[in-house]
C-alpha cells in the first residue's frame, strides 16, 4: 500500500467538497481527523455523542453544505433514532464507520455491536459498502460519497478492525 487509506478519505472529503466533518474522537481515526483538522476548506466538528453527527450533517445540507460522519462501531447504536430523520427527510449522509469487536479485538464489550453493525445499519435502510483491504477504503469511500451526495441518501463505508490495526489494552 503506497497511500494510506485515510488520506485517501481525506482526498475524497475534499473532492466530493465535504466541509463539515462530525467526529467523536478515536484512536483509529487518528490521522482523518488530524488532516481534516489541518485542512482549511473543512469545519472539524468534535462531537460528544454520534448521533449529534446526524443532527450536524442535516443542519449542513440545509445550509447548503456537505458533511460526512466519522465514527467507531460502536457508536452506530446511538445513531439509530436520529438515522430515521436522516432518511425520511433524504438528507444525504456520508458516515465512515470504523470496526471494533472483529480482528484482534480485546474488549468484549465491542463484541456486540460490531456482530450488529451492518445488520442494524442495513435495518434502518443505510446503504452499507463493507471494505476488508486498506487499498479499497479510498475508491470505495469516494463510491460511497458519490452515491450519497448524487441520490441523497445515507451510505456508510465499514472498515474492517483488520484495516484500522487492533487496539491493545495496556
Amino acid at each position: 500500500m503506497s497511500i494510506n487509506w485515510s488520506d485517501e478519505v481525506h482526498r475524497v472529503l475534499r473532492e466530493q467538497k465535504v466541509r463539515q466533518v462530525a467526529y467523536v474522537p478515536d484512536t483509529g481515526l487518528k490521522r482523518v481527523i488530524e488532516l481534516v483538522r489541518g485542512d482549511k476548506k473543512m469545519r472539524a466538528v468534535p462531537l460528544t455523542t454520534e448521533e449529534e453527527g446526524i443532527a450536524l450533517a442535516t443542519g449542513a445540507w440545509l445550509g447548503g453544505e456537505r458533511s460526512a460522519l466519522l465514527l467507531q462501531s460502536s457508536g452506530v447504536g446511538n445513531c439509530i433514532n436520529m438515522l430515521g430523520m436522516a432518511i425520511e427527510c433524504r438528507i444525504p449522509l456520508l458516515m465512515l464507520v470504523t470496526m471494533r469487536g472483529q480482528w484482534g479485538e480485546f474488549n468484549p464489550w465491542q463484541m456486540p455491536m460490531a456482530q450488529a453493525t451492518a445488520t442494524v445499519l442495513t435495518a434502518m435502510g443505510v446503504i452499507v459498502q463493507p471494505v476488508a483491504d486498506a487499498d479499497d477504503v479510498g475508491e470505495t469511500f469516494a463510491a460511497a460519497a458519490r452515491m450519497a451526495f448524487n441520490t441523497n441518501r445515507v451510505v456508510a463505508v465499514q472498515v474492517a478492525q483488520r484495516v484500522v490495526g487492533a487496539k491493545e489494552f495496556k
